[in-house]
């Protein structure tokens, strides 16, 4: 098939990592994905690529680096590259999009997304007491940055101490088994065992993190450090992003690939991406457990490639918490019986924070190339599935080109917020909720409340047996007293 000079390909991949006891012999991040970058290069079998990089794309991670693609860009010897970077709450999918539509364009003809992290590095430090700094750049700024539009979370979430993503995933869990009609056993049960399989795919993944393939029941259960974080989530439901992990992709045009001489065989397409930007908060949310947003990213996407994403022969869904996915098969009509992951997911192969998605394609990227007529879907997510991200590869070229679409529109549409009020002694309806708790147990019970005039508000209560009750039987649907303090007592 011939296709346009310009057509975007990934022609190189690479990861790096470490896992040393002492923090003196690591890396720091920066040097983590330097490495990455110059593996996608010998990867692609042509280092030339890196000489001829118009840009490096770096997704920020926890730390405190002010230009890390100008650092990353220097090491490998790119000093003409100009840098970028994009802020937590831009999707991945957002970056290699926009990627593979600048070289399209002509906009750009070789572009490096790269990501890393060395949390367990620092955590090391913290432990041994040995100094481990991170590269201080002295105020440096990136050529290119780009930042999200909006909060992710609101004020009132803010003030009410949700700011970690395990509270609101929690509380989207519990939404979701309430709107699916199961009991707290059975909604246990379910989750478990997906991750369980989630596991079981990282145990055969030698790049992943934890390769223990712990089941079910090790998983479910609060025990041997497997503590809860916020109801229902053990730790071993939660992302792990202590972890010393990077990624690279290096993108080029096909004109570009083939006068460098890139094998073919090593070509990955990107197909097309849909990407929705609307941000509703959790507690504004008319159903929580609902994402209208992957609803129609999957759709342009199935529009635009012919390729429905249940058909995608490889699927890999953003794995930082169990609704994640389960969220986004609903939405797209992904069967839950099926593999949903190729690296074994943000709990078990490593969840570097705000990158995952660029470990996914390099693993993804490889499969595609073993099975060169298979297709790829890979989505991402930025918040609390507040954004949402999907797009389409393979190694087999498409006469029709690539397609970056934004339906941000058609999800704002769709998706209006509650609006949100304080309440005076009034009744409401626990819509959804979590119990938070700290490494002593339970600290406070979080409800998301809704009036009779369909205002929404958040609630706390710390009284034992209010937090026990919550844990113990089903707390969403319940009618409880929204105090004027912002604490409630259940009704009945």
């Amino acid at each position: 098939m011939s296709f346009d000079d310009r057509t975007p390909v990934l022609v190189g991949v690479g990861t790096a990592a470490q896992r040393l006891e002492d923090p003196s012999d690591s890396v720091e991040a920066v040097g983590l994905m330097a490495q990455a970058l110059m593996a996608a290069a010998d990867d692609a079998g042509a280092s030339e690529l890196i000489g001829r990089l118009d840009q490096v794309r770096v997704t920020k991670g926890t730390w405190g680096y002010s230009d890390p693609a100008r650092w990353v860009a220097d090491a490998v010897g790119a000093n003409q590259a100009r840098s970028f970077l994009a802020d937590v709450g831009i999707l991945q999918t957002a970056v290699m999009g926009d990627t593979a539509a600048a070289i399209a364009s002509g906009a750009a003809d070789v572009v490096a997304v790269v990501g890393g992290e060395a949390k367990y590095r620092g955590l090391r430090a913290a432990i041994t007491g040995v100094d481990a700094p991170d590269t201080d750049q002295g105020g440096a700024e990136p050529d290119d940055f780009v930042t999200p539009h909006g909060m992710i979370i609101s004020r009132a979430e803010i003030d009410t101490g949700l700011v970690m993503a395990t509270h609101h995933y929690a509380m989207i869990e519990n939404a979701r088994r309430f709107a699916d009609g199961q009991t707290i056993d059975e909604h246990r049960d379910v989750v478990a065992g997906l991750w369980a399989r989630f596991a079981q795919v990282a145990a055969a993944n030698p790049d992943a993190w934890f390769r223990d393939g712990l089941d079910a029941s090790a998983i479910a259960t609060p025990e041997n450090g497997n503590r809860w974080l916020a109801w229902p989530y053990t730790k071993w439901h939660n992302s792990q992003w202590n972890v010393d992990q990077a990624a690279a992709l290096i993108f080029c045009s096909a004109g570009t690939a083939r006068s460098l001489g890139i094998s073919a065989d090593l070509w990955v397409f990107p197909w097309a991406a849909a990407e929705s930007n609307h941000m509703v908060a959790v507690t504004e949310r008319p159903e929580p457990h609902r994402s209208p947003g992957f609803v129609h990213a999957g759709r342009a996407v199935h529009n635009h490639t012919g390729v429905a994403p249940n058909d995608a022969d490889l699927v890999d869904l953003y794995s930082c918490f169990p609704i994640a996915v389960r969220t986004q098969a609903m939405e797209m009509g992904i069967s839950l019986d099926r593999d949903l992951t190729v690296t074994g997911g943000m709990t078990w192969a490593g969840g570097p924070l705000n990158n995952y998605v660029i470990q996914a394609a390099v693993k993804l990227a490889q499969v595609l190339r073993a099975d060169p007529g298979s297709t790829g879907l890979l989505t991402s997510i930025s918040g609390m599935i507040t954004k949402q991200g999907v797009s389409m590869w393979s190694a087999k070229p498409r006469a029709q080109p690539f397609a970056n679409i934004d339906v941000t529109d058609a999800v704002a549409a769709e998706l209006q917020p509650k609006p949100y009020r304080t309440g005076d002694n009034e009744q409401a309806e626990v819509v959804s909720y979590t119990v938070i708790w700290g490494r002593e147990g339970p600290e406070r019970a979080v409800a998301i409340g809704e009036f009779p005039d369909g205002a929404r508000t958040l609630l706390v209560s710390a009284t034992p047996a209010i937090m026990s009750a919550a844990v113990a039987g089903e707390f969403c649907g319940r009618g409880v007293i929204a105090r004027a303090d912002g604490s409630f007592t259940p009704i009945d």
